[in-house]
């Protein structure tokens, strides 16, 4: 069951990869990640290991800890 804090997490990288301009299959592609898993985690009902997460913000062009809301 997804927590708050996964719904949010999910909306912050959701709102981060809109503003690079990436589509989801694309974001997911740098990755090394299915589209449906990036799918998943925007939603909050996957959470991403450590290195997932590095991996997109990699990505994303920003930091960890900016992908973080609260």
């Amino acid at each position: 069951m997804a927590t708050k804090n996964d719904k949010e997490l999910g909306n912050r990288i959701q709102k981060l990869r809109k503003k690079t301009g990436l589509k989801q299959h694309e974001l997911a592609e740098k990755v090394g990640v299915s589209a449906k898993y990036i799918q998943y985690i925007e939603a909050g009902t996957r959470q991403p290991s450590l290195k997932t997460l590095y991996k997109i913000a990699i990505a994303l062009g920003v930091k960890v800890k900016d992908i973080f809301p609260f």
